[in-house]
């Protein structure tokens, strides 16, 4: 005697129904969103290297965003630099002016203006901080105003406040260098140059004020190679900032061509083909459909129908 019963059939055809259902599930959520899954669980095999693009990605974003404030930090370096290198060769213009008139008349005052714009550039901030101050960067470098108080300081080095720690920073994994410049690095010859004429002005052969005597004439003679050498140091320093520029600049080019690279390979391993979703969201629909088709068949037939058993 055969057994009549429809309970595998059912049960064959709830799970079909069940697959159909999440096969459509994340069909469509790949429709929608243009990603394979919505959680690592979702990319199986692939997580281990999903996961270790992404920490790739977000360490070279953050490098990026790094060098991108650097960057600007550097331009406000080099255009105080370029001013302290400009002070500079205008205060030994100020110098060889006086020498060729045989007039000192407005050499100290211009000498003055020269060393205040020095000043300012020297204590330059950038987002609050001293550029030129080393690890003191809430201290101003430079805690002298005028020439005379070039020479009221136990020396040059007295009116540094500057500490000797120069800034480093990492542009990658693999590189760092060094971004930080000293003020005392850069105008300790200026300001040795400057406080030599200011201490002879108000000395026994000064005042500096008017037609140069001989003994004044030689010895402002003799002073303008100590501001040729100030000129060299300031301009190195421009130099120096400038190198560091250019491997800033060359590593946030190759960085972001790693950023690009990067998301090329996330969205090959994260990116659902949106016809080949299109097509599986219209496959599952259809199987779905199918199965629902079953089942209504399968229950019109089962065997209470066949007794001619209706529900109370």
């Amino acid at each position: 005697m055969e057994r009549i019963s429809s309970a595998s059939s059912y049960q064959s055809v709830l799970l079909s129904i069940v697959s159909s259902q999440n096969a459509q599930s994340v069909a469509q959520q790949q429709v929608t969103t243009g990603k394979l899954a919505n959680d690592l669980e979702g990319y199986a095999s692939q997580a281990d290297a999903l996961t270790a693009t992404r920490s790739l990605q977000t360490r070279i974003t953050t490098y990026v965003a790094n060098g991108s404030q650097l960057t600007d930090k550097l331009t406000a370096q080099d255009q105080a630099l370029s001013s302290v290198a400009t002070a500079t060769q205008n205060s030994r213009t100020a110098v060889a002016e006086a020498l060729a008139n045989g007039d000192a008349t407005a050499l100290m005052t211009s000498l003055q203006s020269q060393f205040s714009e020095a000043n300012s550039a020297l204590n330059t901030q950038y987002n609050g901080k001293y550029l030129f101050a080393g690890g003191q960067t809430s201290t101003a470098p430079v805690n002298a105003s005028t020439l005379a108080d070039l020479t009221a300081a136990p020396g040059v080095a007295g009116v540094f406040t500057n500490d000797q720690t120069k800034a480093v920073s990492r542009l990658n994994d693999t590189t760092t260098t060094t971004t930080g410049v000293l003020a005392s690095d850069v105008a300790t010859p200026l300001f040795t140059a400057l406080q030599t004429v200011q201490a002879y002005s108000a000395g026994p052969n000064g005042p500096l004020s008017g037609t140069l005597t001989s003994a004044q004439t030689t010895f402002l003679q003799g002073v303008l190679s100590s501001f040729d050498t100030a000129y060299a140091s300031a301009n190195s320093a421009v130099a120096a900032n400038g190198l560091v520029q250019t491997q800033v600049a060359a590593s946030q080019t190759s960085l972001k061509d790693q950023q690009s690279t990067l998301t090329n390979t996330l969205g090959d391993l994260t990116d659902a083909d949106p016809a080949t979703a299109a097509t599986n969201l219209a496959l599952a629909q259809a199987a779905l459909q199918a199965s629902a088709q079953v089942f209504s068949t399968l229950k019109a037939s089962s065997l209470l129908s066949a007794l001619g058993v209706t529900a109370a």
